[in-house]
């Protein structure tokens, strides 16, 4: 009777493993969302030639080229809502491209802009791509709370879900209908909390002087064009004019009011169950626990001690890849030079 090989019985179990994995960020039942074509409310913002819209209007694809990148912008500014595009990446060598879905007022505000960001960092060939979430309030550009994270999904294959909910009370970021970070506004917070109007973008540029291995990677044009591709694009929000003498924020109350109702509101357990095993597997970097960066404590931060074990002080993951594994491969080289240690001492 053959036996089956444990090589085979490891690879199953390694499946199994993942499937259930994957369970767990099964959410609750899907977003109700109301999805708008380009025209409705967006326009082209730099590189019109490198914008091309879909034949039905309904989608469009962003391309970067050694000429040039290219992104929209909202036809209006909004006081609070939630933001979202179904989004496919770039593949192959991304290496300095920056794809992004942000929010932000810089252009009307200078000097105490807001800004919500989800920035996807490009990457060498046959590695992971990586992104980031960010937030500044009041032009606190000294204090970005960036946290940085991995996927479980190759962004570049398909389609998945970005969202920004942003409220008078909190700030969530979504993939898909995982919640990976919530913001709560806090008295603490002050003005770092954003709080003006403002313009919802997409983009895609070469941020070759930063995006990857801190720019000693640049973007290698030979895999020229890049692209990236949104469609079922949601603009749910109260489109106000930041400048407005009387601004009529009664409305924006009823608007805010409606989307607190919503079901990308609520955090259920179960969401808040699939938001912490997120953080605890894909986040490899918090603005929170990087005491380097900040001695004191940012006002929001909610500091987890099982999650902080995680980090050095720059922020930082301990270990590299599985951290888990790399700890118990440190563990075991350690005793290992102990009991050698011990055997050389018994010798003589």
């Amino acid at each position: 009777m053959s036996s089956t090989p444990l090589s085979f019985i490891f690879f199953f179990y390694l499946l199994i493993s993942s499937s259930s994995w994957l369970l767990c960020f099964s959410s609750d039942a899907g977003f109700n969302l109301t999805t708008i074509a380009f025209d409705d409310g967006y326009n082209p913002l730099f590189g019109d030639f490198n914008l091309v819209r879909s034949p039905d209007g309904r989608s469009v694809r962003l391309l970067l080229d050694v000429s040039s990148g290219s992104g929209f912008i909202s036809s209006s500014m909004y006081e609070h809502g939630f933001f979202s595009a179904k989004i496919k990446l770039p593949s192959d060598y991304t290496a300095g491209v920056v794809v992004a879905l942000y929010a932000s007022n810089g252009d009307v505000f200078e000097k105490n802009h807001d800004e919500l960001d989800i920035e996807f960092l490009g990457n060498v060939e046959g590695k992971p791509w990586r992104f980031q979430t960010n937030l500044y309030g009041n032009g606190s550009t000294s204090r970005g709370r960036e946290e940085r994270y991995r996927l479980w999904f190759d962004p570049s294959k398909e389609f998945h879900r970005y969202s920004i909910l942003w409220t008078a009370k909190n700030i969530i970021f979504y993939v898909d209908e995982v919640p990976i970070r919530e913001v709560v506004r806090s008295d603490e917070m002050g003005g770092d909390y954003p709080t003006k109007p403002m313009s919802i973008y997409a983009t895609i540029w070469d941020a070759s002087s930063w995006a990857t291995n801190g720019g000693k990677i640049k973007v290698n044009y030979d895999y020229a064009p890049f692209t990236a591709d949104f469609k079922e694009l949601v603009l749910e929000g109260c489109p106000m004019d930041p400048i407005q003498e009387y601004p009529d924020f009664t409305t924006c109350k009823e608007k805010d009011a409606w989307l607190e109702t919503r079901n990308f509101a609520v955090l259920t357990p179960k969401r808040r169950s699939a938001m912490r095993k997120f953080r605890q597997h894909y986040m490899y970097y918090s603005c929170c626990y990087d005491v380097w960066r900040y001695p004191v404590k940012l006002p929001d931060c909610v500091i987890d001690p099982i999650e902080k074990a995680r980090f050095n002080e720059t922020g930082r993951l301990r270990f590299s890849g599985s951290h888990k594994k790399q700890a118990k491969i440190a563990k075991a080289r350690r005793k290992k030079k102990q009991r050698a240690a011990s055997k050389e001492r018994t010798d003589v």
